[in-house]
């Protein structure tokens, strides 16, 4: 694994204080310096897994087999999650997985920029944002570039470094939203700007645009939104701040009038899409007596609606489906991750931390399998001179899986994509594709695209 990519595992798994400002990341350390002004107390919190909870396969679901999704086209990909639910369906996308073609398209990470934008497709285009938050348009068969535009503001001393955010596109436009306090939109055919506004705190994670508006959230745990057409600032929503937590940020998810958001402090949170008003809040929370970093609760994978619950993981230790009505949890995992779960026919998938690919029953959340990603895997140290001053590598980390020919596709911080099949969870196909990927595959057409660490988008057909 490349220093480069020990660089963004750390910056991504290491919890930050105070990360206010954009140009902070290199200096924050989160077991030491002062304690924040506004903490939770732990009775703002309840565990909703108890401490004997294990995760391991159900008996009753030994040789019991589930359905998956139809295999069908798909043609599109247009917000980070595919759909405003956040849940795209089993595509037919990249068969044989083989390398296409890859292109470059900007900067990739490297001193505090990080790429973590997913990238969308559409209108026959693929659209990435690289480490300096520059837009590029992309021909989605060949991978040349159409056009590119920097928007990076070049007016504000107070944004010198910054990193994340992302895209969506909705009729015609694409809309940006960038670590270096900006949302913007963008003609997607000319990569002329529409309008773009300015943001009291960064954005990390990208916006989702349904209804006319578009939804992201802050670093501070705020939701804002925005009128589409205009960039008009509409409500917004203050959950829970929270002193500890990833230097990273999802995308809410959207069900007719309901929007769901993820926060850095655990809470899931449904909204009404129309004017904010909050329908129920519930925290994944699990407090743990042998790990410190349990207290970092953030949601940092996208909430998924389908079929009327909401599935969510987050970094405390708990994978959850909630009612999307009333809120009530359904059922609960102690699974510590930092990934979109994937619901698909009658059961869902999560990957951990740890490697471990969970296959649950989308109804009970008993379990039909784990598989581990990184088994085999054999600690190694790199560095040093005799031993000293050495470092040992991490484990690998795993995106989040898209299913596509019935069968789940994700990458890994070593480079490698895997194809498992969605049924058993044994490995069908490995390939290499010598670059570190942290950001999840998304699908559209006859290709799966991949964006890579060091900013290559890369197509597998």
């Amino acid at each position: 694994m490349t220093l480069r990519a020990r660089s963004f595992i750390a910056v991504l798994m290491i919890a930050a204080l105070g990360a206010s400002g954009c140009s902070t990341i290199s200096k924050v350390n989160p077991f030491k310096g002062k304690e924040a002004k506004e903490t939770a107390t732990e009775g703002d919190r309840i565990s909703i897994i108890s401490a004997d909870q294990k995760l391991e396969p159900a008996e009753a679901l030994k040789g019991v087999d589930f359905a998956l999704p139809p295999v069908e086209a798909v043609a599109e990909w247009p917000l980070p999650g595919g759909t405003p639910e956040q849940s795209v369906g089993n595509s037919t996308a990249g068969p044989g997985l083989t390398v296409a073609w890859r292109k470059g398209f900007g900067q990739g990470s490297k001193n505090g920029e990080l790429v973590i934008a997913p990238p969308i497709a559409a209108a026959g285009k693929v659209f990435t944002l690289d480490a300096q938050a520059q837009v590029s348009a992309h021909d989605a068969q060949t991978g040349a570039a159409l056009w590119r535009i920097n928007m990076r503001p070049t007016d504000n001393r107070r944004d010198r470094e910054a990193f994340g955010g992302g895209l969506a596109y909705a009729g015609g436009k694409l809309y940006m939203t960038s670590g270096f306090r900006l949302v913007a939109q963008i003609d997607a055919t000319t990569g002329r700007v529409g309008w773009r506004t300015r943001t009291e705190q960064p954005i990390h994670g990208a916006p989702t645009v349904a209804g006319g508006r578009v939804l992201t959230v802050a670093l501070d745990n705020t939701l804002l939104t925005y009128d589409a057409a205009t960039g008009a600032p509409g409500w917004t929503y203050q959950a829970l701040s929270e002193s500890a937590r990833i230097l990273s940020s999802s995308s809410p998810a959207v069900s007719g009038d309901t929007v769901v958001a993820a926060f850095g402090s655990g809470e899931l949170v449904a909204l009404r899409t129309a004017n904010g008003n909050d329908l129920w809040n519930e925290a994944l929370s699990r407090a743990s007596r042998t790990s410190a970093l349990s207290e970092i609760r953030d949601i940092a994978g996208r909430p998924v609606i389908y079929q009327g619950d909401v599935f969510a993981v987050s970094h405390s230790g708990v994978f959850s489906a909630v009612d999307l009505r009333t809120g009530q949890p359904r059922w609960s995992l102690p699974v510590v991750g930092i990934t979109t779960p994937l619901p698909a026919g009658d059961v869902v998938y999560a990957v951990a931390t740890d490697g471990k690919l969970i296959c649950a029953s989308r109804e009970s959340g008993l379990i039909f399998w784990i598989h581990d990603l990184n088994a085999g895997y054999v600690a190694k140290k790199q560095g040093g001179l005799w031993g000293i001053g050495s470092h040992t590598v991490p484990k690998p980390l795993w995106t989040n899986p898209i299913l596509s020919n019935n069968r789940l596709i994700l990458a890994s911080s070593t480079g490698q994509v895997a194809a498992l099949n969605a049924k058993t969870g044994e490995v069908e196909r490995k390939i290499e594709v010598g670059v570190p990927v942290l950001i999840g595959p998304i699908s559209a057409g006859n290709m799966i695209y991949l964006v890579t660490d060091n900013a290559q988008l890369i197509a597998l057909r």
